[in-house]
């Protein structure tokens, strides 16, 4: 009687190798087949997304308001030969209109120049009373001072400040001036004629400097 041959068991690869095998396959298909379908599709594929911190937007530009407006202001300068009218700009508010911004070039006015080339005939201590603007023109109501001392020249001088001062905003608007409230209608004791209401064109066809 033959023996049996008992056939030996197969051995197996290990669990391990095994796992791994499969895992290095699924993946490989998975890289095949995403490239095949990105080479099928190329207009499908987005730009990985920004992120947030890294967008950046600009400011709005910013608006520079002026603060200031320019008003003119008028001196007298020695020619020499003669006195002339000169306009000086200065800075106001530019929230200032009409008689508040008068106002203040009257204010710069009767303090005096600051510039040393820029003169005034007009007497120190004189004061503006009222200053008022008006369908007629521009009111003007100084203090006595401003009739005292000085010869013609200097009467038509301080005339001419007042004057141009006054229509700074409007070159062509009529003046009407008042010393403490009354009419002015004599300057000086040499008495100079001031005919009511002043424009820049009657004074210069009818004033000397």
């Amino acid at each position: 009687m033959q023996d049996q041959q008992i056939p030996k068991p197969r051995r197996m690869p290990p669990t391990g190798l095994l796992v791994g095998l499969s895992t290095l396959l699924v993946a490989t298909a998975g890289v095949t087949a995403w490239w095949t379908w990105r080479s099928f599709n190329p207009g499908e594929i987005s730009p990985p997304p920004i992120p947030e911190e890294t967008v950046t937007s600009s400011p709005p530009p910013k608006v520079t308001v002026p603060l200031e407006q320019r008003i003119d202001v008028y001196w007298l300068r020695d020619t020499g030969s003669r006195l002339e009218v000169v306009p000086s700009p200065i800075a106001i508010a530019k929230t200032l209109k009409g008689e508040a911004a008068l106002k203040a070039a009257f204010a710069q006015l009767l303090s005096g120049p600051q510039d040393g080339s820029m003169a005034t005939s007009i007497p120190p201590g004189t004061q503006l009373l009222d200053l008022k603007v008006t369908p007629d023109g521009v009111h003007v109501d100084l203090s006595p001072e401003f009739t005292t001392g000085g010869g013609s020249s200097s009467m038509s001088g301080r005339l001419a400040q007042v004057l141009y001062t006054a229509t700074t905003l409007d070159p062509g608007a009529n003046v009407w001036i008042t010393i403490a409230g009354k009419p002015l209608d004599v300057l000086g004791g040499e008495g100079i004629m001031v005919d009511q209401p002043m424009t820049r064109a009657a004074f210069e066809q009818n004033y000397d400097l």
